[in-house]
């Protein structure tokens, strides 16, 4: 029998992290990735295996020393992690794999410090290893040719994650997207075919969710709508399991702006109880979106970007986002344009970035080409990129201020006002032909809510360090209690969004103290003397 440690390394500090917000949910991490109990699932049970993920437990060196293979899994915000785990098992000896998006795109990283690499997806290299392991002839490079049938991935083994200890879980319908925007690796990694499980696999992993005690989940494709046609049955089938179950579980998505081209897509993702909706904005400069070939974003179909925006918000959906600073046909004007935007936008959580160029996408390549590519990783910047229409100080300060403005409080709760207060929003889920017919599920709904925001409201006014911010939150929370007394769900919602407005604020504020310490959505960046650092 084969030791078997699978690793998922701590983040750095990021947008999405919510680290200094954890106290507050009372959890030590937003969700688990999805790629170690997927291994797990792939791993023949002839051999022991083990799932550590660094974001909600330490690690145990002397355990680690113990296992057969201890293997690493990371995103491009956990490289440096990653690197500074495999040196150290490097020292005491232990056999190491390492593989995952990061090892994908930017394998030379890992040259010297894992014994076995892994490129693309695993569902086929990952067993195969193990057998060349077993009979002692395993490659010290495994690299999937062919993309992975998503109708044969295993259900995830969810049980050896220690699941009370994160806000929400995470499951995973399709890979792939069909669109060509050049600053993504999405379709370096996964490909721009969508390919889907079956409704019976998805039906079976929401079964492992509530079984494994989640309530709210994150679906992680990178655009659940890349297939419009074979996710709706998908969907029809989520909605039938939700009815005949009274709603466990709560949803949040990725999808693209085309979504509001499809009332019953959307209506569809409602029944589903997907409440909330990430899409990929980047930019109000539609010469920007040329540029970058984010088509689906400014094709004349369903109008404006903000009237899109609009239709998806009244209908129901709500609308996380993301934004880029940096593009070539941008000037320093961009940072007041975007603040516009996301004012008129009514988005409360929009993620603004500089652009960067993730290794084997199309903007990196280009860059490169070009001789506008910081080699050194740009640390100071917070970007790899030199920009076109700016200088690199001008991108990284006003990248700060822009943060900075976004989440001063009255401009955040300003925009969650406008949405829930003064625009009346209402989540499509219960406005369901479903929830209108079934009144005492409506109420359970309603009590639920009401004591989850009692407890959340606890926590905030205990967590939060700074007075004038818990008076802010008590304040606007009492402000929609009086606007909308009989919907609970609406105060709950807005005590959450109070702790999530606390780390972005945080965020932003260390952000402008210390302009060397960039986080953005790739991490923060490590100057060379901090890698000699992590070396050392």
């Amino acid at each position: 029998m084969t030791d078997i440690v699978l690793i998922n390394p701590k983040f750095e500090a990021s947008y999405w992290g919510f680290e200094y917000a954890q106290k507050i949910f009372g959890k030590r991490a937003n969700m688990p990735v999805a790629c170690l109990p997927l291994l797990a699932a792939l791993t023949p049970a002839e051999h022991q295996i083990t799932l550590v993920d660094e974001n909600v437990e330490p690690l145990d060196w002397n355990r680690l020393a113990r296992a057969d293979i201890v293997g690493l899994t990371g995103m491009g915000v956990q490289r440096f992690r990653m690197m500074e785990i495999l040196r150290g098992l490097k020292e005491k000896g232990v056999f190491t794999v390492v593989g995952g998006p990061w090892a994908t795109v930017q394998e030379s990283d890992f040259d010297g410090l894992g014994d076995v690499v892994f490129v693309a997806e695993a569902e086929e290299t990952w067993p195969r290893f193990l057998e060349d392991w077993k009979s002692g002839k395993h490659a010290s490079r495994y690299e999937a040719l062919d993309k992975p049938d998503m109708t044969k991935v295993p259900p995830p083994r969810l049980d050896l994650l220690k699941n009370d200890r994160y806000m929400f879980g995470s499951v995973q319908f399709s890979r792939g997207c069909p669109f060509q925007c050049e600053f993504c690796d999405i379709i370096v990694t996964f490909g721009r075919k969508v390919r889907i499980k079956t409704a019976e696999q998805v039906i079976q992993e929401l079964e492992v969710l509530r079984t494994n005690g989640m309530q709210i989940a994150f679906i992680v494709d990178d655009n659940l709508i890349g297939n419009k046609k074979e996710i709706k049955p998908i969907l029809a089938e989520m909605a039938a399991w939700q009815e005949r179950n009274r709603y466990p579980l709560a949803f949040s998505c990725e999808a693209s702006l085309d979504l509001c081209e499809d009332e019953e897509l959307m209506e569809l993702m409602a029944r589903s109880n997907i409440q909330s909706v990430f899409i990929g904005i980047e930019s109000p400069n539609e010469d920007s979106l040329r540029e970058t070939k984010k088509y689906q974003n400014v094709r004349a179909r369903g109008g404006t970007m903000l009237e899109k925006i609009h239709n998806i918000q009244d209908f129901g959906l709500e609308i996380w986002c993301g934004l880029i600073v940096g593009f070539d046909n941008d000037d320093p004007s961009i940072f007041d344009r975007q603040l516009r935007f996301i004012k008129a936008s009514r988005i409360a959580h929009a993620m603004v970035g500089p652009l960067h160029a993730i290794p084997k996408t199309p903007l990196h390549d280009r860059l490169r080409d070009e001789g506008r590519l910081d080699l050194s990783g740009g640390a100071e910047y917070g970007t790899n990129v030199v920009p076109l229409g700016m200088t690199r100080e001008q991108l990284r300060d006003g990248y700060i201020e822009t943060m900075q403005a976004a989440y001063e409080p009255d401009a955040y709760f300003d925009r969650l006002e406008q949405l829930f207060l003064r625009d009346g929003f209402h989540y499509r889920v219960f406005e369901t032909e479903y929830f209108k017919q079934h009144f005492w599920l409506r109420m359970k709904q309603h009590v639920m809510y009401f004591f989850g925001f009692l407890y959340m409201f606890a926590r905030l006014m205990i967590w939060t360090d700074r007075f004038s911010l818990r008076r802010e939150y008590a304040k606007r929370i009492l402000r929609a209690m009086w606007a909308r007394p009989t919907e609970p769900v609406v105060y709950f919602y807005l005590v959450v969004k109070c702790a999530m407005h606390y780390h972005h604020h945080k965020l932003a504020e260390d952000m402008a103290a210390d302009p060397d310490q960039i986080v953005s959505s790739f991490g923060k960046l490590k100057t060379p003397a901090e890698e000699l650092a992590v070396a050392s």
